[in-house]
């Protein structure tokens, strides 16, 4: 038993109850909230290093063992999700420090703040079906309280589409559960991927997998459920819409890895040919949505969709460069779209908008802004030596490996339109003058709450693209994890013993 994967969800709920406590106090409130955003870090990054140096970890709740009780797993992938998690928790309470006023901190923002974190902690290293929908409905719950934060007509309409489609998620992943018990009589992955290997009525078996790729796809911004996405996370405060732009879509991608590897990998023909096509559908949809877009986070948010098309990649292709690839793009995406989002809060500060034809001339009036913009832009875009060109060469390549060359061209085009899409944000926002200066409100005055965790999420992205040799190893062993999961199976199963 390894108590350390309980610490990276038992602490953002601790936050969350003790900042409750001192709700009247908002400079305590405010430091147990960085104080339990840091905590949370330091656990992830500890349960890290013991994955990597001693192999799979498991925790059995109150002493019950797999199948039976509830088992907390972190593998490779688990484990990376969960550090990303903490350094974009701790990089978004640092930078809602410079930007939320007092007032509307006090509102139950660090308490709903760290249910999330806490939420998503408990996805990634859940190790049966069922908690993991728990721990979306979790999600659901206190990501829907921080989307209507700060409560503008903007965020009612997002809010709504937001709640509506992912409640409809959410009953599909029900039925889902049931049928797949009633077949099975267990939830527990590493025991479902025993007992599916065996298992006489594939037919059915492969019919409820398409209701979680339903479910989980809504939850990912897959095509065809993407809509509600662009529609509500341009709406809320900029440090929460970096959380979910950074963190929310990648679960359902993460969901449809972990359970379209351990538990439906029975037919791959079919499941995996329906997600290459979605994967490929998603990437297009979401960048030529991306380019007809003029706000700065609407932008954003459509290329969300189309990154989620490479993650979903990956897993389709099916081979352990296509998965490494599938990895290293979720690792790299999560980092760069986060900051993507906040740059454009500081773009806000300098120039009052985040409309790109209201914008401009923020490299002159700020070029340290501008630098910080050009990172991950371009990163994102595949840009050598950056984090975002290695992630793309994994695909590509795992693409023309299996002789999908159609695929491996859609994923080229999409990254060109991609570089579209970020040099018009470069041009309107950043370089080009402001089109109309009488009418427009400047400040070139920013916090240093904001700026420092922009710069550090920078930082880590030119040191995964520069340095990128161990986050490649790491995401070797995930992959092979993944197309193996026999030693998962084993260590849940056996009580934790590999």
């Amino acid at each position: 038993m390894n108590n350390l994967l309980v610490y990276p969800v038992l602490i953002p709920f601790a936050t969350a109850a003790v900042c409750l406590l001192f709700r009247r106090r908002p400079a305590i409130q405010q430091a147990i909230s960085l104080v339990g955003s840091a905590s949370h870090l330091v656990a992830c990054g500890l349960l890290l290093q013991e994955v990597i140096g001693q192999g799979i970890q498991v925790l059995f709740v109150g002493n019950w063992p797999a199948p039976f009780g509830i088992s907390l797993v972190a593998d490779h992938l688990s484990v990376l999700m969960l550090s990303v998690t903490g350094i974009l928790g701790t990089a978004a309470a640092v930078y809602s420090r410079g930007e939320m006023t007092v007032s509307l901190r006090n509102q139950g923002f660090h308490p709903l703040f760290h249910i999330l974190i806490g939420g998503l902690s408990g996805a990634f290293l859940t190790g049966d079906l069922f908690n993991l929908y728990v721990w979306f409905e979790v999600m659901l719950i206190a990501s829907f309280g921080l989307l209507m934060w700060g409560q503008r007509r903007a965020q009612f309409s997002g809010a709504v589409r937001y709640v509506v489609i992912n409640l409809l998620a959410t009953l599909l992943f029900l039925l889902g559960l049931g049928l797949l018990y009633g077949l099975t009589g267990t939830l527990n992955m590493a025991h479902l991927h025993q007992i599916i290997s065996t298992h006489d009525a594939k037919g059915l078996l492969t019919a409820i997998s398409f209701v979680f790729m339903a479910a989980f796809g809504i939850k990912a911004g897959m095509f065809p459920f993407f809509f509600w996405l662009p529609a509500s996370y341009h709406t809320p405060p900029v440090a929460i819409s970096a959380l979910f732009a950074g963190m929310l879509t990648k679960v359902g991608v993460y969901a449809l890895i972990r359970t379209f590897s351990l538990v439906f990998s029975h037919d791959i023909a079919a499941t995996h040919s329906l997600l290459l096509l979605t994967a490929c559908l998603t990437m297009v949809t979401g960048v030529l949505g991306a380019a007809a877009q003029n706000e700065f986070r609407r932008v954003l948010s459509f290329h969300i969709i189309s990154q989620v098309g490479y993650m979903i990649l990956g897993l389709a292709l099916w081979t352990p460069l296509a998965l490494t690839g599938t990895v290293f793009y979720l690792v790299h995406h999560m980092i760069v779209k986060a900051n993507l989002f906040l740059v454009s809060g500081l773009g806000r500060d300098i120039n009052g908008t985040m409309d790109l034809e209201r914008m401009g001339d923020i490299y002159s009036k700020k070029p340290i802004v501008a630098a910080l913009f050009f990172i991950p832009a371009f990163s994102l875009a595949g840009f050598p030596p950056l984090s975002g060109f290695w992630a793309k060469l994994l695909l590509v390549q795992s693409s023309l490996q299996v002789q999908h060359y159609i695929v491996a061209a859609i994923a080229v085009i999409v990254g060109f339109l991609t570089v579209f899409s970020m040099v018009k944000i470069w041009l309107k926002a950043f370089w080009e003058p402001i089109k109309n200066p009488a009418s427009h409100s400047s400040n070139t005055s920013i916090s240093l709450w904001k700026l420092i965790p922009v710069a550090v999420l920078g930082l880590i992205t030119l040191f995964i693209g520069i340095v990128a040799e161990p986050f490649y190893q790491l995401a070797v062993v995930a992959a092979e994890e993944l197309m193996a999961p026999g030693v998962y199976v084993q260590t849940v199963l056996s009580g934790g013993t590999q």
